[in-house]
């Protein structure tokens, strides 16, 4: 029946008032007999208001209340007549946002306010993370734990979240210390909540995407998040906000152990439509070497078509992103049909800190973004921006997508059916893709185009391995207290039981692969007395020095499943030696661009190709290596050969020095919070002549801020307006 109204809906151009009533009276059945198919027609009637008898906006308001759509009664101007309907219209109004919410919102917002913790799943445009803000303009919880998968996410958060500087303390990096006149806010990825030393008593957690604590969906971070999950409910007994989209059930007895709700919703005030273009195509899509030009037409060809309509087209990879998005930017060349944006600020940034001849510049202006996890945060933040205020029409990226950072696009072209090379779309991830079509609040509708198939749907239940140990890995397994332990038969308990305690004690606080740890310790007790002078440095390794240590890591700490290509270890050493004399990003893209025109497959490509692929590269490994996983490794060898060092009776090296230096972009200590705050480095550095090196790293901002410190000559415009935003 649903399917039926909705096509009418769709063909008919005009509901007279007759058509008008028997529409609505379909809508009041469908309410008693299934109200989300009824919340869909309702969604869809919204869209194309225009085509209906607005005699009769009286009924509609009436049933837009049965469903508790009550923002959408705001947005439409719609008045409720009765008493009883006015009483529950105010009943769902936020004091602390001055917005109302609809009744699902309204229904979670009481469970966070009960006695129980919360775990729920809703769809991508139910609104959970407006129950953050909620939560923080409640004032209810003085200190509070927000942990995100992703930085981008993170300064989404923190953007939302500084209106209320007055009564919480913004922490967004390990180095600040927590306020004790106000409350604390910690904006942390999983990691950085392991290795922040400096918590108070924390009332309340809040983990956003808490799928990614499962062992089976093969993220390389979830050791870390449950370690994270489970230090902070163990040490501060707190409550907690558990949210993700999508998701059937957890670990069975979580619930009752930790006084939770399982909440999963349906309710969605956005209805997402799919249309089935791999169908149409088949033949040719199923022969993806052969008609790789026809399939990357047919995409062109549509989103010309829907060019009055923001889209996002997914791909695997960003090599993928760079090909497909240059591709469309001549395509559209070729048909002389390139609509010109109004000037952007950040080209004028790229021509002076990267280069004139980085194709981002053209496809900027041609209304083209890219987003992927290549690029630094203060690029896709802007482009982000950019996209959202309407500047670019096409964004081409990742699964960065997948990971909750708000777009206004309508359209999801899901074109790639893979993560990187190998790893399959699940239905799971096709359904968080597929969220990300159509805002709540700027669209009724959305539409996900399909040029793979639908992947299979499969019931998700996310596995929470600290509680069900099933499996469980080490890194996991040697936090937990012995009392906790389900198997204390199995050899892995047995393995990690037999590890001397001091070695224990410190292999637990890295927080990466034990055994890897352990064998680590082992060639470092057998090497310092023969390589003491590799092991034992301080400041600034040789090139000797630093090969001997990250080929420790390298063979060491990588997980097996884990992915490196295109890096090899050799590469790593070169790359961390470029980066960490030059002091500088972009003396590794030139050495990268030197080295890939000498080699064959580059022969034939023009110096602008080239050095497109030597910025992605090199982005690459700024983003993957040298803004974690190097650091996090010399801080963990570094741990290692001090306690080795200590136990022989011998003065220890320290890493920490070059270690900060590589994470933080040589930047000066005090200055480095403003990269969390997507400040770009080059700015960063201008300011240096500006603020004093004594200034402690929590009065930066406000300096800023105070004096006017953007408006100075020295910054351009790109970098005045992102000091600016702080």
């Amino acid at each position: 029946m649903i399917e039926n109204l909705l096509s009418e809906i769709n063909s008919k151009d005009y509901f007279n008032y007759d058509e008008t009533f028997s529409l609505y009276k379909k809508c009041s059945e469908l309410i008693i007999e299934n109200e989300n198919d009824a919340q869909k027609l309702i969604v869809n009637i919204l869209d194309e208001k225009n085509k209906f008898d607005t005699r009769l906006n009286p009924i509609l308001t009436d049933l837009i209340e049965s469903v508790g759509f009550y923002p959408y009664l705001e947005k439409e101007h719609l008045t409720l007549d009765s008493t009883d309907a006015l009483i529950r219209h105010m009943y769902h109004y936020s004091n602390n946002l001055n917005k109302y919410l609809h009744e699902d919102q309204k229904h979670l917002l009481s469970l966070l306010n009960s006695e129980k913790n919360v775990i729920v799943s809703a769809p991508t445009s139910f609104g959970k993370s407006l129950l953050i803000e909620e939560i923080v303009a409640s004032k209810k919880f003085k200190n509070i734990v927000i942990i995100q998968p992703t930085l981008a996410l993170l300064d989404e958060t923190r953007r939302k979240l500084k209106k209320y500087d007055e009564n919480y303390k913004l922490i967004v990096r390990t180095s600040q210390d927590s306020s004790i006149d106000k409350g604390n806010i910690y904006l942390f990825t999983a990691e950085r909540v392991n290795e922040y030393k400096k918590f108070l008593d924390i009332d309340f957690i809040i983990l956003d995407e808490f799928y990614k604590l499962s062992s089976k969906r093969d993220d390389e971070r979830a050791d870390s998040l449950n370690n994270a999950l489970y230090y902070i409910l163990k040490t501060f007994n707190c409550k907690f906000y558990l949210l993700g989209p999508n998701i059937d059930g957890i670990s069975k007895g979580f619930a009752e152990k930790y006084n939770a709700i399982f909440y999963k919703t349906q309710s969605s005030l956005v209805d997402v439509k799919s249309v089935d273009i791999y169908s149409q195509h088949k033949e040719k899509f199923d022969q993806p070497k052969k008609y790789k030009e026809y399939k990357e037409k047919v995409l062109f060809d549509l989103l010309l078509k829907n060019k009055d309509h923001q889209s996002i087209i997914y791909c695997s990879s960003p090599s993928r992103v760079r090909y497909l998005s240059k591709r469309f930017y001549e395509y559209l060349r070729e048909k002389y049909v390139i609509e010109h944006t109004e000037k952007l600020d950040i080209i004028e940034w790229i021509q002076e800190n990267i280069s004139s001849e980085w194709s981002l510049i053209n496809l900027l202006k041609s209304k083209i973004g890219i987003h992927d996890g290549a690029l630094q945060k203060h690029i896709t933040t802007t482009i982000i921006d950019y996209f959202n205020k309407g500047y670019i029409n096409y964004l081409f990226c990742t699964t960065t997508i997948i990971e909750g950072v708000n777009t206004s696009a309508k359209n999801i072209i899901y074109f790639d059916s893979t993560k990187g090379t190998q790893a399959k779309i699940d239905y799971f991830d096709y359904s968080n893709i597929k969220g990300r079509a159509g805002r709540l609040m700027v669209h009724y509708t959305g539409i996900i185009f399909n040029f793979k198939p639908i992947p299979p749907n499969e019931q998700i239940v996310i596995d929470i391995p600290f509680y069900e140990q099933n499996p469980i890995s080490d890194e996991i397994l040697i936090n937990l207290e012995e009392h906790e332990i389900i198997d204390k038969t199995s050899d892995q308990y047995k393995s990690i039981k037999q590890l001397p305690k001091y070695e224990k004690d410190v292999i637990r606080n890295n927080g990466v692969q034990v055994f890897g740890q352990k064998s680590i310790i082992e060639q470092l007790r057998t090497d310092i007395h023969t390589k003491y002078n590799l092991i034992a440095w301080s400041k600034y390794p040789t090139k000797e020095q630093l090969t001997y240590v990250i080929s420790l890591a390298w063979n060491n700490l990588l997980k097996p499943t884990e992915t490196v290509r295109p890096m090899t270890l050799k590469g790593l050493v070169t790359v961390t030696q470029i980066y960490g004399y030059n002091q500088n990003i972009w003396n590794l893209v030139n050495n990268t661009f030197t080295y890939l025109k000498s080699l064959k497959n580059y022969k034939e490509l023009p110096d602008n190709e080239i050095m497109d692929d030597a910025i992605r590269q090199s982005f690459q490994t700024l983003k993957h290596w040298f803004e974690y996983k190097v650091p996090k490794w010399l801080s963990v060898i570094d741990s290692l050969q001090n306690f080795v060092c200590v136990e022989k009776g011998l003065r220890p090296g320290s890493y920490s020095y070059f270690s900060n230096l590589i994470e933080n972009d040589f930047l000066r200590e005090n200055l480095t919070i403003l990269a969390e705050y997507g400040i770009p480095s080059s700015a960063i550095r201008k300011l240096e002549k500006l603020i004093p090196a004594g200034v402690p790293q929590d009065d930066v901002i406000n300096i800023i801020r105070k004096e006017k410190l953007f408006d100075h000559s020295i910054f351009i415009d790109y970098e005045k307006n992102k000091l600016k935003d702080t």
